[in-house]
């Protein structure tokens, strides 16, 4: 998983560089950055899928709705990633939501017609976006596969392997996962409560697997860490 949840982000992020509008010379010129606040929601399920978007600054969570009003957060992306990317694969209402994280976030959004005009004249360009859709629905997969087979801190441990393969930078024999996400945040992404993250990671701390503060996650040994 570690090698396919890796090729996932990158895939993302180079894509990024590849088809934000102000990287590309005919589009650039009629292209804005839209800029939103701290909790304002960039779509809702049921609005047209017309756009796939990129996040140049800030950070987005993405999730969906259960038939209570409960909240289900499947991921939260940040500079360099793409959303909204199934409108590709045939999606004509969105089906989860994406809400701003932070002040001052910055999107790069571009229209499907655009980008499928940019796929006919690009084989690569196409053959990457269907990868990254893919990488996607697998990620996805494993995910549900955790929240339905793995107990809490299965859970957590899980996620701390797969943010070290996504964005971690090797640090001798130490993994370092750069990140703002809170207790509360990870709580949401591995389907537990705030009080049960900030217990497993503090025992994991304490059995000195872990170390971690308000801007980092540092994994002693990735082999050990269980």
């Amino acid at each position: 998983m570690s090698s396919t949840a890796s090729l996932w982000y990158f895939e993302s992020v180079n894509l990024y560089n590849v088809l934000c509008p102000h990287k590309t010379k005919e589009l650039d010129k009629k292209h804005e950055f839209r800029q939103f606040k701290k909790d304002q929601f960039i779509y809702f399920p049921n609005d047209e899928a017309d756009h796939i978007y990129m996040v140049a600054e800030g950070r987005v969570k993405i999730g969906h709705y259960l038939d209570d009003g409960k909240e289900v957060v499947s991921s939260i992306l940040t500079k360099g990633e793409i959303f909204g990317e199934l409108a590709l694969a045939g999606e004509d209402k969105r089906r989860d939501f994406a809400q701003v994280m932070d002040n001052n976030t910055s999107i790069c959004p571009l229209s499907i017609e655009a980008l499928k005009a940019l796929m006919k004249d690009d084989k690569e360009l196409s053959f990457r976006l269907l990868k990254l859709v893919g990488l996607r629905l697998m990620r996805l997969e494993r995910k549900l596969e955790l929240l339905v087979f793995k107990d809490a801190r299965t859970r957590i441990v899980e996620f701390l392997k797969d943010s070290a393969s996504w964005k971690g930078k090797k640090v001798g024999y130490e993994t370092m996962i750069p990140t703002k996400l809170t207790h509360k945040d990870i709580a949401a992404l591995t389907g537990t409560s705030r009080q049960t993250v900030t217990t497993i990671l503090n025992e994991l701390k304490e059995q000195n697997l872990i170390y971690f503060d308000r801007r980092k996650i540092l994994i002693r040994d990735l082999a050990n860490l269980k």
